[in-house]
């Protein structure tokens, strides 16, 4: 079987190429009160991972919706739910070595590799907004979707192939990394190469696996 050389890479942006732990956020925020939840990861899991987040990412419900929702669900009080939500997309810092890496292949690019970089993230628009307008690194990728601009998210395939059909990705040299496994498997239903990242700092021996021109 012939191996082709990775033409296009997409990058997840949490937990890839921006720090986003959101048990840890819990922690900090609610210090040691889960709100009737055995634990930070109990109670992340039902404001980050819950259907009316998942809205949230899709962009058919406002931050507002989401706080005020999620505050009567959970009974938990509404500003301080607030202060835990709204600051994200200011708080959401660049990983260092991430953005060494994307530097590294778009000097590769401007050298004159094939190569081209696209994201593909769940992000809520408020969030996705202040992304563009606080970091100019963005603009290294040659496109990319944030899933409440287009109200689908990963894994539905739809957005996978939204991305695909615009930018006419060839599946086989398409390199796809993101930090949660059932958005990988979707990507690889679709012939894309994935990649697991279970902590950003793999990223660079990850990608090295399958770029033998790939140097830090």
């Amino acid at each position: 079987m012939s191996i082709h050389p990775i033409q296009d890479f997409v990058f997840d942006f949490g937990a890839v190429i921006f720090e986003w732990n959101p048990i840890k956020r819990i922690e900090q925020h609610f210090k040691g009160e889960w709100h009737g939840f055995k634990n930070s990861a109990e109670l992340a899991k039902n404001i980050f991972g819950s259907p009316t987040w998942q809205s949230f990412d899709r962009g058919v419900l406002s931050m507002t919706d989401v706080i005020k929702q999620s505050s009567e669900k959970l009974n938990i009080d509404h500003d301080h739910l607030r202060d835990l939500i709204a600051p994200i997309g200011e708080d959401l810092a660049p990983i260092e070595s991430s953005i060494l890496i994307l530097d590294n292949l778009v000097q590769r690019k401007k050298g004159g590799e094939e190569i081209r970089l696209f994201y593909l993230s769940n992000m809520p628009e408020p969030y996705a907004r202040a992304l563009e307008r606080r970091h100019e690194f963005i603009k290294w990728f040659d496109a990319g979707i944030f899933s409440a601009d287009v109200r689908e998210a990963k894994p539905d395939l739809k957005i996978y192939q939204r991305l695909s059909e615009k930018y006419k990705l060839k599946a086989a040299r398409t390199l796809f990394i993101d930090d949660q496994l059932p958005n990988i498997q979707a990507a690889e239903s679709l012939g894309w190469i994935g990649v697991h990242l279970e902590s950003p700092e793999l990223l660079h021996e990850k990608l090295i696996s399958y770029s033998n021109k790939f140097s830090s």
